[in-house]
């Protein structure tokens, strides 16, 4: 709504799974834009450590893997008084929506959900509840602030069109028109796709840490995974097409490299002197000159013990402010009482 020079802020809600460090990946994918929409938007960023049991049960160090996270999220550029930036578990208005959500949520259309098949593919021995129900959470995350916007790639637009289900669901339910249907939100941009060092077309921190470079990793250990990164014998004829593998390096050198430095190496390989060793090395100065400044300013908040307790703090109560008031409309629309 526009009224003049006034545009109505709409709210924008994202979260990552404290499962690891975060990635090249996961900065393109997610943290770039995040940093841009937190200027444009009302925006609620959280560490989604509910979610991260549903496949990993027993964390060695929970706590220290959200710790990790929100230093990763800081130095990245996310600013704790433009957004809001909150722990999910510090959030119980979340699980109460949760479970009020998983009331008209049914059975069928959540055993429907590719991720949940998926999951039953890759983890046999852990089909708990909470996977079967990951959609009901994901959706209490975002209409407990009642977004408009969710920043989701492909592989999630199915369960933003399952939130989507819930919030019609509950309006007409309840005969009110209350949660408003989140939209898919990629400001405005095509997302840059990071592939990964073994071949693999997306960069995954759950398949192989070795494909992956991390916001923190250290310049030798950046080094030594783009030196072990998969390719092939190289082109036999010239103009060859690329394999994935090798089409995965040129990818990551166009991201990070110059114009000039991807094109003479894509002229050594079109003319069949490509020497794979020189790519991966150049390739590796390129990436570690881009992370340098991530890492050290990961290193410096990490270290910064009240600081990041003083962001968490922060954002719990800013949260808590949106989602308590939700919660206490929704009591209200269902009938709940206090006597």
């Amino acid at each position: 709504m526009v009224h003049g020079t006034l545009r109505m802020m709409e709210t924008v809600v994202s979260g990552i799974r404290p499962t690891g460090n975060l990635h090249l990946g996961n900065y393109f994918g997610a943290l770039k834009n995040f940093v841009k929409m937190q200027n444009e938007n009302t925006c609620y960023f959280f560490i989604a450590d509910y979610h991260s049991l549903t496949t990993h049960p027993t964390p060695a160090d929970l706590h220290g893997n959200v710790k990790t996270v929100l230093a990763e999220f800081l130095a990245a550029g996310l600013d704790p008084e433009k957004a809001t930036i909150y722990i999910q578990s510090e959030l119980p208005e979340t699980a109460e929506l949760y479970l009020l959500l998983n009331m008209n949520a049914y059975v069928g259309e959540l055993e429907r959900c590719t991720s949940f098949k998926e999951k039953i593919r890759t983890q046999p021995d852990n089909v708990n509840a909470g996977l079967l129900t990951y959609p009901t959470l994901m959706a209490a995350d975002i209409i407990i602030h009642k977004a408009h916007k969710v920043p989701v790639g492909k592989d999630q637009e199915q369960h933003l069109e399952m939130t989507r289900t819930f919030a019609n669901r509950f309006n007409r339910m309840y005969k009110v028109e209350y949660f408003p249907e989140p939209q898919a939100y990629n400001f405005g941009e095509e997302l840059v796709k990071i592939p990964g060092l073994d071949g693999s077309m997306k960069m995954s921190k759950s398949d192989n840490e070795s494909s992956a470079i991390f916001l923190a990793d250290a310049p030798d250990v950046i080094r030594r995974k783009i030196m072990r990164a998969t390719t092939d014998t190289g082109p036999t004829a010239p103009d060859s097409p690329k394999a994935q593998a090798v089409q995965n390096l040129f990818t990551l050198m166009e991201d990070f490299s110059s114009k000039e430095t991807y094109e003479h190496f894509d002229l050594l390989y079109r003319t069949c002197q490509i020497r794979y060793g020189d790519m991966k090395k150049q390739l590796a100065e390129d990436i570690i000159k881009f992370t340098t400044p991530i890492r050290d300013e990961i290193l410096r908040i990490s270290s910064d013990e009240a600081y990041i307790s003083k962001v968490a703090r922060l954002g719990a109560e800013k949260a808590h402010a949106s989602a308590s008031k939700t919660i206490r409309e929704v009591r209200e629309i269902i009938g709940f009482r206090k006597f």
